[in-house]
């Protein structure tokens, strides 16, 4: 009675052996042309190969070894901050004992040193794939976010940097300003519109209709400079000589950005759920994953680092509890780690559905997020 069901195993069995033979002919195949054309050529042709194939070499390599894996990666990042311990918010004035105001001091942000240190995880801890030019060139010239290998890391860098550039426009128009009134803070605008840069740009525009054509300065140069202007703004605070007003209203626009934010990122999760459910062999899934895996990762920090910074308001309306819920989804979303992502139907049985698990935790984080919202409301 079950010889149809293990005839079924079986023959499942040998697709998925056909199909990953058949990937590795697909991955291996220039590779066997360029071995096949060198050895069958002339000296004079095997030299202009050599010419021509060993810087590709080292620029492929640097770029495999680049972004097989995310360098200091660690989801509980935060907790070297240890925000719980500090004596001060941001912008709070504080007197030395026996001294006068010239010699008081106010509590740096915890917001905008999180933002400073997650762009320094991107472009420094490592390498920005996304303007690399192998990353661009793809697998000779097919894009690696068709294919399931090489991708990843670009797409939880423009998830962690989605979330920088939501942080950094929120610090400039309204917790870096008095009421929205005073005087834009010139770091914080100029850390804005760094981090606002396009995200794929190298030392050399080609021929397109976006950019101008020539010699230009790389994205993580701009993405470098805000940090340095991140820096600032917070040396400038300590001294007193800046502002983060810690109102509510202001955490509650942070919070309703962030809200709308991840729900465009939930939208096109269900999208992509409905668009395939292919399991492992939707190549396009592990993008999808991994943006909003890194966009957790970012804001993961800068809401641990408003909970410090806000830490007045927070108590005050009794959000304590809801605030740590919404850490703890967070966090558990960020525990998802399969070795490889899986599109499968929501209802399916053989191939998990990895994509829609990780919707499901940001809808929970939304959700928290809202009732927060609404509590300041009030």
């Amino acid at each position: 009675m079950l010889d149809p069901f293990f005839d079924w195993i079986k023959k499942l069995i040998a697709l998925i052996v056909a199909a990953i033979r058949g990937g590795i002919r697909w991955l291996l195949a220039p590779f066997v042309y360029l071995y096949t054309l060198y050895k069958t050529s002339g000296w004079i042709l095997r030299g202009i190969l050599l010419v021509l194939l060993i810087p590709l070499f080292f620029v492929y390599g640097w770029f495999i070894w680049s972004a097989l894996w995310i360098r200091g990666y660690d989801i509980n990042y935060v907790d070297n901050y240890k925000l719980d311990e500090l004596k001060t918010t941001a912008g709070e004035q504080v007197t030395i004992e026996g001294g006068s105001d010239t010699t008081k001091t106010c509590g740096r942000s915890a917001i905008a040193r999180v933002t400073a240190d997650l762009i320094d995880f991107n472009v420094n801890q490592n390498s920005w794939i996304s303007s690399m030019p192998a990353y661009k060139g793809g697998f000779f010239g097919y894009s690696w976010d068709n294919t399931p290998w090489l991708d990843n890391k670009a797409s939880f860098q423009r998830g962690v940097h989605q979330a920088v550039q939501r942080t950094a426009v929120e610090l400039t128009d309204t917790m870096g300003r008095i009421r929205g009134t005073s005087e834009v803070n010139k770091d914080l605008q100029g850390a804005r519109s760094a981090v606002q840069f396009d995200e794929f740009t190298w030392y050399f525009n080609p021929f397109d209709s976006k950019r101008p054509f020539g010699p230009t300065t790389k994205t993580p140069t701009y993405y470098r400079g805000a940090i340095a202007q991140l820096q600032s703004f917070n040396t400038d605070l300590a001294k007193c000589q800046a502002t983060f007003d810690a109102r509510a209203d202001n955490l509650r626009t942070l919070l309703d950005r962030i809200a709308k934010d991840i729900g465009s990122t939930s939208a096109s999760i269900k999208k992509r759920s409905e668009a395939s459910n292919a399991g492992w062999f939707d190549f396009h899934a592990d993008n999808q994953f991994m943006y909003a895996k890194g966009q957790l990762y970012g804001y993961y920090g800068i809401l641990r680092a408003a909970h410090a910074d806000f830490r007045g308001i927070i108590k005050k309306r009794n959000l304590e509890d809801i605030w740590s819920n919404m850490e703890s989804q967070i966090h558990s979303a960020l525990e998802l780690d399969p070795m490889i992502i899986s599109n499968g139907k929501e209802d399916g049985w053989l191939m998990p559905t990895h994509v829609t698990t990780m919707g499901f935790y940001i809808l929970r984080v939304r959700s928290n997020l809202v009732e927060i919202r609404s509590v300041l409301d009030r």
